[in-house]
């Protein structure tokens, strides 16, 4: 189970900062943008493996199941 940053929206985020940094912009002088999206991901499979029993409540709030 991993709860975190969205690794799509990093991505982006990343890709916008070089964008404008390739665009003249010092990056010194760039603000820092903190994530907004989070995803809970959970490995059912792992799970199951080592006897854990996930609530289903949880399963679903999670973002993502990994069968």
């Amino acid at each position: 189970m991993g709860y975190g940053a969205s690794f799509h929206e990093l991505a982006r985020n990343a890709g916008g900062y070089v964008a404008k940094i390739l665009k003249g912009a010092k990056p010194a002088d760039l603000p820092v943008a903190q994530p907004t999206t989070f995803e809970l991901v959970i490995n059912m499979k792992t799970a199951a493996r080592l006897g854990v029993t996930i609530p289903q409540s949880l399963k679903l709030r999670a973002t993502r199941l990994i069968e």
